[in-house]
């Protein structure tokens, strides 16, 4: 009985997606990868709900930014897919035909920036039919293509493609969200205010929608959260809704809540092994002793688990004290913990702004005479500071617990060492950028432009000798 040769295919191949109007595709072959994908950015929805398609701009050759073929194809779902670097990321799907060599067969291929990438097409193990077969040791099997067969297609040179940027706050007109809009504006982008309140979102599979006013919103590349405490659960839904439509997202959801649960963020740090003011917790009102007990006794701070800028926190000076405060707070069914008071930092602490991993501005934070709460808010003093080796990576680490891209980390100097007292996931910017003369405003639209990564100049960039492009 004979049986067909298997269909081979090397590391390596070259591909071919009529459908797409793309001729030549250089592609790795990765077993190892349950899913394939395929390069795209400025990926866009458009037709009805019930049968979404997906608008894409392609650039196949490496080398060649300028290159741009304009793809569209129906979408056929969203997948959350997990890189090889560990990274989620949400990411339309779309079925479409590949052809190798003579063997032409339907394929789902997931859409995401691959600019970094020296590959534009990835085809993983679910792509590969029962009757082929991949030989590691084998390049380009199934024949030669060539980017020559993009020769008549049209070229545009390197532009820089200006971001659509919501910002979501119920405060257009404050400080921070001004400068955010400002910032955005300066470099070319457009950014838009969305009251958090006054949004509504449609939930469905294919087709997430998100509505202002009543009026649905176009697709915006990048949001950035600046969700007050009272909105904090309906701005996290709200968050995870502009996700699903693609858009990327400063500080996600998951963060904002884990910063905003006082005792959940404090649990985080510890594990982290992050330096900070004993805390303790306890429901039961038998524990009120022992908790004074676990935080080395008054002098403490009892703090209520929804706090901000300063209310909500209480400095207790005496056992009694102490005792009557927590006392209360259990009379009006408050969450709070209880923290030891580091007397040592003399009402002072240190507001360190991180974005993208690094510090980037720093103030000190004096309280006024017989006031132990230093937040501008309550009358503190800012002044211009030199953080120590330490503190920069306490703040670093602590944002990085949170999973906070951009966040304001205060921390108090202690005698041993610093202790990080809370870690803001809506940090404001008067003050940091008032006291440090930095342009903190921009460079968060930086850390924006360089996770949205739309543009096309920057391949080009990275070809330079000193940035040789990854392996796969």
């Amino acid at each position: 009985m004979m049986t067909s040769e298997p269909f081979v295919l090397g590391w390596e191949e070259w591909a071919a997606f009529p459908g797409l109007g793309l001729p030549a595709i250089k592609a790795k072959v990765d077993t190892g990868a349950r899913t394939s994908a395929l390069h795209a950015v400025a990926v866009e929805q458009f037709g009805p709900e019930r049968a979404p398609q997906v608008r894409f701009i392609m650039h196949p050759i490496p080398e060649r930014p300028d290159l741009e073929i304009i793809c569209a194809a129906p979408a056929v779902d969203r997948r959350e897919v997990i890189s090889s670097n560990g990274e989620s990321e949400l990411r339309w799907v779309i079925k479409v035909d590949v052809r190798m060599g003579e063997r032409t067969w339907p394929i789902e291929v997931t859409l995401t920036n691959r600019e970094t990438m020296q590959y534009r097409m990835l085809l993983g193990r679910s792509a590969i039919l029962d009757d082929m077969v991949v030989n590691p040791g084998q390049s380009c099997v199934q024949g030669q293509l060539s980017y020559d067969l993009y020769g008549a297609a049209p070229r545009k040179p390197p532009v820089r493609r200006p971001l659509r940027i919501a910002i979501l706050t119920r405060e257009p007109r404050n400080y921070s969200s001004k400068r955010l809009k400002e910032a955005a504006e300066a470099r070319g982008h457009v950014a838009e205010m969305i009251n958090t309140a006054r949004v509504t979102i449609a939930i469905n599979t294919l087709a997430p929608a998100v509505y202002f006013d009543g009026r649905r919103l176009s697709r915006f590349d990048a949001v950035i959260p600046r969700i007050g405490a009272s909105m904090t659960n309906y701005g996290m839904a709200v968050l995870r809704q502009f996700e699903m439509t693609g858009a990327y997202i400063l500080n996600s959801a998951e963060a904002i809540g884990a910063s905003r649960d006082k005792l959940y963020a404090h649990q985080l740090l510890a594990r982290a092994g992050i330096g900070m003011p004993t805390t303790a917790f306890a429901h039961s009102p038998k524990d009120t002793r022992n908790l004074i007990e676990h935080v080395g006794g008054a002098p403490l701070v009892v703090k209520l688990l929804e706090s901000t800028q300063g209310r909500g926190v209480v400095l207790a000076e005496t056992r009694k004290a102490a005792e009557s405060v927590i006392d209360a707070f259990r009379g009006l069914d408050a969450n709070f913990i209880v923290q030891e008071f580091v007397k040592e930092a003399g009402g002072a602490d240190i507001r360190c702004f991180v974005v993208s991993g690094k510090v980037v501005a720093a103030m000190k934070r004096q309280a006024q005479a017989g006031e132990f709460r230093s937040n501008l808010h309550r009358g503190g003093e800012a002044t211009p500071v030199r953080i120590t080796r330490d503190e920069r990576a306490a703040a670093i680490r602590a944002a990085r617990a949170m999973g906070l891209s951009v966040a304001g980390v205060d921390l108090l100097r202690a005698e041993s060492g610093p202790k990080v007292l809370e870690v803001n996931s809506s940090p404001g910017l008067e003050g940091i950028e008032a006291t440090s003369k930095k342009d903190v405003a921009g460079l968060i639209i930086e850390h924006v432009e360089t996770h949205v990564r739309t543009v096309s100049a920057r391949p080009a960039r990275r070809s330079q000798r000193s940035a040789p492009p990854a392996a796969s």
